[in-house]
């Protein structure tokens, strides 16, 4: 018997896992005309289905009305929203509800021209930048695949053309890359369509992007302390080919210093940043950004760098797929192509992976990936073990050495705190809980067998 009752109260709550609201699926009480937009937009995303009859608690209540909504539905959903749905006729202890599934469409499904897609468990109004690049999608194009109508070969650097070839025949992705034409070039990069030019073509060569795209520029700025305005910034107007280099080059002469130290009489410089991961980081953002968004943005704080660029994660990716192997899907396909073919980029889908590494090759913390104010953001950290950094918090030079080794080493004691440096117990204690204090370590035993260890 009792084991009788368990499959009941299972059954019960099965029965209210499944009848939860999440983003394929709606629960209406009753039926009203506004809720075309919640179907709208399941065609307009994957699909979905609406209960017309039962609550937001996925309580069935049942419709009195149901002959002739069962009547009118169909209908309505055909002349206003122009799709075909199932209709299905329900029943549960003798209360009739209705179910009402709709596929996802190839087209784009507007409402009284409107247009609607489902977010999360919510349905949202298309505008602006979203309805283009949503229309654009489902015509199946991007934005670089638009012909430029009042473009011609003319607007295109004939310099940065020339450095992209010996780029492309240094990787050999493009056979005979020095013997191309710029004509031939752009039609093996499918740049051209009818002989005139793709958005992609001026992205990439054009001799003003600007001109055409309004904020297709970098901004890169230098913050101090907890300001909000930078001291000094940077704007860096000018096609993929030479925003890459340039802004990288001004980032290192301008923004950045370089850790310095000695092996026996040779000088060593350690960029604040790898710049394997930075370099890396600029073209992801380069060739991931919504150029019908803002410009690309470069924070350089104290303690780190921040670059943003408009334009949230395509549909199916995550952030934590990101930092595995995972299939690429680029946003703008031609342009991440094109810096296949150069030998920019190793290859598609590998961007953030090879940024992870980098930072983790040269001691640093792993980079902050997220999604924020609309777009995507990456936050690589500076070293803040190192001699200078440390010295600069208030530590004394025992203080610095004993971080160092912790920083090779993962964990010390009062004992080897004591070696390094031939103090007493007590002061190798003093400056060690000074550093627990402060937030720079932990401590974990008992005090006579403590063991130190960095957060």
């Amino acid at each position: 018997m009792r084991h009788f009752f368990s499959l009941i109260n299972y059954a019960i709550g099965y029965k209210k896992y499944i009848m939860t609201e999440n983003i394929n699926i709606e629960y209406k009480a009753s039926w009203d005309d506004k809720y075309l937009k919640q179907l709208c937009s399941f065609a307009n995303a994957q699909g979905g289905t609406m209960f017309i009859g039962i609550n937001d608690d996925g309580d069935i209540i049942g419709v009195d009305n149901y002959a002739k909504l069962m009547e009118d539905l169909p209908n309505k959903i055909q002349s206003k929203l122009g799709i075909f749905a199932e209709v299905e006729l329900l029943e549960s202890d003798n209360k009739h509800y209705i179910k009402i599934l709709v596929s996802p469409s190839n087209m784009a499904i507007s409402l009284s021209g409107q247009y609607y897609q489902r977010t999360g468990s919510t349905t949202k109004e298309l505008t602006g930048n979203s309805l283009t690049e949503f229309l654009l999608k489902k015509s199946g194009i991007t934005w670089g695949d638009v012909i430029e109508e009042n473009a011609t070969f003319d607007d295109i650097d004939n310099e940065s053309v020339a450095l992209y070839l010996k780029d492309a025949e240094r990787s050999k992705r493009i056979p005979d890359a020095g013997k191309l034409t710029t004509e031939e070039l752009f039609s093996q990069l499918n740049l051209l369509k009818d002989g005139k030019l793709k958005r992609a073509a001026i992205m990439l060569f054009g001799k003003n992007p600007e001109s055409f795209y309004t904020h297709s520029h970098v901004k890169i700025g230098r913050f101090v302390g907890n300001e909000v305005s930078p001291r000094f910034h940077e704007i860096i107007e000018g096609n993929i080919i030479t925003l890459q280099q340039k802004v990288f080059e001004i980032i290192e002469t301008k923004f950045i210093v370089k850790n310095i130290s000695y092996e026996g009489v040779h000088r060593i410089e350690t960029p604040e940043f790898p710049f394997p991961a930075l370099r890396e980081a600029i073209l992801n953002a380069l060739i991931h950004r919504d150029y019908m968004g803002n410009m690309t943005q470069i924070r350089i704080y104290d303690d780190k760098l921040q670059i943003w660029n408009d334009g949230k994660l395509v549909e199916g990716l995550t952030i934590e797929s990101l930092k595995l192997s995972h299939p690429s899907r680029p946003r703008n396909r031609l342009i991440a192509d094109a810096c296949l073919k150069a030998g920019y980029i190793e290859a598609w889908g590998t961007g953030i992976p090879r940024i992870i590494d980098a930072c983790k090759e040269a001691g640093l913390p792993e980079p902050e990936i997220i999604e924020a104010f609309g777009g995507f953001q990456i936050t690589i950290f500076k070293d803040q073990l190192n001699e200078q950094s440390l010295k600069d918090k208030g530590l004394n030079q025992r203080q610095i050495t004993a971080m160092l080794y912790l920083k090779t080493n993962g964990q010390l004691t009062n004992s080897v705190y004591r070696s390094l440096h031939e103090v007493s117990p007590s002061t190798a204690l003093r400056d060690l809980e000074e550093l627990v204090n402060k937030g720079f370590i932990t401590r974990s035993g008992d005090k006579k067998n403590s063991i130190y260890r960095l957060i």
